[in-house]
C-alpha cells in the first residue's frame, strides 16, 4: 500500500490518500475540507477513488466528505454509529468553528469493530476506538503495519476527551489494549501532526507510556 498525507483546513488536519500501487484504486480518509486541493492530488497521482472513510464526526475530519463523495460518485463509510450525534450536528459545528456550511451527514455504511474495508486488493481492518468520541474508528493495514488513527493518538500526546461524550478512561483503553497491542513496529498517521510508531509512543508518550 502507498499513501500520501494532505493537511487540510485551518486545523491542519491530516487527510490521507491510501492506494493499491498496481491498480491505483484508492480511498480518502477524513477529507475535512479543501476539496479542490484533495481532487488535485487525486488527479496528479492518477488515483481511482473507490470510497471515503471517516474516523469520527468532528468538522475538521468530515467537512468536505459530502462534497467530495458527490464529485467522485463514491460512498462514505464509517465511523461507528455512536458518532451519529456529531454528524447530525455538523451545521452547528460549522457555525462554531467558522467552517463553510455543511449539512448533517449519514454515511452509506456505519462500521463496527472487526469489520473490513476493501480498497482494490487492499484490506483494512476496522477497530472501534472510543474515548475522544464514542464512535471513533481506526483503520489498520496489517501487511504494511500502518494504522490511520484519527484523533485517538498523536506523536507525544493523545486525543482530547473534554468534548461531549468524551471518556478519558475509554481513550486510554483504546490506545493500550487495541492500538499498542498491534505491535511496537506499527507506524501510524494521526489526525494532526507528524507520524510516529506505537513503540515510540509506548516508550515516551507521557500520557500512555509504560
Amino acid at each position: 500500500m502507498e499513501y500520501a498525507i494532505l493537511p487540510v483546513t485551518p486545523f491542519e488536519q491530516n487527510c490521507s490518500l491510501l492506494w493499491e500501487p498496481a491498480t491505483r484504486h484508492a480511498a480518502v480518509v477524513d477529507p475535512g475540507g479543501d476539496v479542490a486541493d484533495i481532487l488535485a492530488e487525486i488527479a496528479a497521482r492518477d488515483l481511482k477513488v473507490e470510497r471515503i472513510l471517516l474516523t469520527h464526526g468532528h468538522i475538521d475530519h468530515v467537512g468536505g466528505a459530502a462534497a467530495l463523495a458527490t464529485r467522485l460518485g463514491v460512498p462514505i463509510e464509517g465511523p461507528q454509529r455512536e458518532e451519529a450525534f456529531w454528524l447530525d450536528a455538523l451545521p452547528e459545528q460549522c457555525r462554531m468553528f467558522g467552517f463553510p456550511a455543511t449539512p448533517a451527514l449519514v454515511p452509506d455504511r456505519w462500521l463496527e469493530d472487526g469489520d473490513v474495508v476493501k480498497v482494490g486488493g487492499l484490506v483494512l481492518d476496522v477497530l472501534h476506538t472510543p474515548g475522544h468520541t464514542p464512535g471513533h474508528v481506526c483503520y489498520i493495514h496489517r501487511p504494511s503495519k500502518l494504522a490511520i488513527v484519527g484523533d485517538v493518538l498523536f506523536a507525544g500526546s493523545i486525543g482530547r476527551t473534554d468534548f461531549p461524550r468524551g471518556d478519558h478512561a475509554a481513550l486510554i483503553h483504546s490506545i493500550r489494549a487495541k492500538l499498542f497491542a498491534l505491535g511496537d513496529d506499527y507506524a501510524f498517521i494521526p489526525g494532526h501532526g507528524p507520524m510516529s510508531t506505537f513503540g515510540d509512543e509506548r516508550r515516551s508518550n507521557p500520557f500512555v507510556a509504560d
